[in-house]
């Protein structure tokens, strides 16, 4: 049980030692505020001050001006910090899920050091400083080498001037390169690796003999908390659906793009995250339809072998004279049977249902819909809510 109570996606790596040592986290990931303090503060104040000495704060020579540049407020100061609320959020609920898979009795005993084993692997990928070195070196290149050739759109802006080539940063243009994107990038990609560790280990745990219970009333063998798992990524989800908002209203603002002509990116991003946190999920579906299958069979002789001795005893003379019918345990047994029967013929092929989908479609666009505003009023708006309500 050990291995299961110190699962966690997020204690651990050198960036989590780096917080430790520096009084910006306890080993719990205490000190929450402080860590988003920290890291805002790092990453957008010198932005502003060195766009105000530079004078592209508010107007000036630029189209788009620092504090008219809604992405970047929206990355720094609303999707920043929910990278970094998002880790305690994920390290409470993830270590309670995963204790489930022995609470419940589904890893039999002949399986138990295997998954012990799949933990322990996800803990070391958590802890590798190679992984999280390789994530800085990516972050460094891609942004600046990608960012200085292909950043932004074709307006001036308070970060610089692109030349036809390549992007001329101003002196507030490369802080953002080499402070507030990298660190920001960072962050994001270490969360995206942490989302690979995750699927990797259920697969791996997909992989299992395990001990479903077809009679279980989850409908799911017991496997009905998987559904709750990647509700533990809804504050990343957020986060990534900030970024977008911000993304897009910034063409909106400044480069006279519509909502309209963002469908297939938004669309994409919910399909491809709902599908990351998902899919893994199918993995067990293979073992969910063969406990199916076989409970039907086992459960069906069994309730035919009731059924016969229940025929035999009350419609062909067999019970004695003196026992009554009416308050007779025979006949609640029978329900019983049949409701148990029932419970195992119902069993859905997948641990989730749309009502475990549709919390993380909404945590994605929430960000969005105020750009709805871009398009139509307020008003009609409301309206177009009550006429779906209603």
């Amino acid at each position: 049980m050990k291995q299961a109570e110190n699962f966690s996606l997020v204690l651990g790596g050198p960036l989590y030692q780096l917080w430790r040592r520096t009084s910006l986290a306890g080993d719990a990931l205490q000190l929450l505020p402080r860590r988003i303090i920290a890291t805002v503060l790092l990453t957008w104040p010198p932005l502003l001050l060195l766009a105000v000495a530079e004078g592209t704060a508010w107007g000036g020579r630029v189209e788009l001006p620092f504090l008219h540049d809604v992405e970047l407020h929206v990355r720094m100061l609303i999707a920043l910090p929910l990278l970094i609320v998002a880790e305690p959020a994920v390290h409470a609920r993830m270590r309670l899920l995963v204790g489930q898979f022995l609470d419940r009795g589904l890893i039999p005993d002949a399986a138990r050091p295997r998954f012990d084993a799949i933990i322990a692997s996800a803990m070391r990928l958590r802890n590798s400083v190679a992984a999280e070195l390789l994530i800085a070196l990516v972050c460094i290149v891609g942004v600046a080498v990608v960012w200085r050739a292909q950043a932004g759109f074709a307006v001036t802006g308070w970060y610089g001037v692109s030349d036809g080539v390549r992007m001329q940063p101003s002196l507030a243009g490369w802080w953002m390169l080499c402070v507030s994107l990298p660190v920001f990038q960072f962050l994001l990609l270490r969360w995206l690796f942490r989302v690979f560790i995750w699927v990797r280990f259920l697969w791996q745990v997909s992989r299992l003999e395990l001990s479903v219970m077809p009679l279980h009333p989850d409908r799911c063998g017991g496997l009905g908390f998987l559904a709750e798992m990647p509700l533990a990524f809804l504050t990343l989800l957020v986060a990534l659906g900030a970024l977008l908002a911000g993304m897009i209203a910034d063409r909106i603002f400044f480069a006279g793009a519509s909502l309209t002509d963002f469908q297939v990116e938004i669309v994409g991003m919910v399909a491809v995250m709902l599908f990351v946190l998902l899919a893994p999920l199918l993995a067990f579906a293979p073992r969910l339809a063969v406990a199916q299958r076989v409970g039907l069979l086992e459960y069906g002789t069994l309730a035919q072998r009731y059924a016969r001795q229940f025929d035999r005893k009350w419609l062909r003379a067999g019970a004695p004279a003196d026992e009554p019918l009416i308050g007779s345990a025979d006949i609640q047994s029978l329900a019983d049977l049949g409701n148990s029967f029932e419970v195992v013929k119902r069993m859905r092929p997948l641990p989730f249902d749309l009502a475990s989908v549709l919390p993380l479609a909404g945590a994605m666009l929430l960000p969005v819909a105020p750009l709805l505003l871009t398009m139509f009023s307020l008003e009609e708006v409301l309206i177009r809510l009550m006429k779906v309500v209603l």
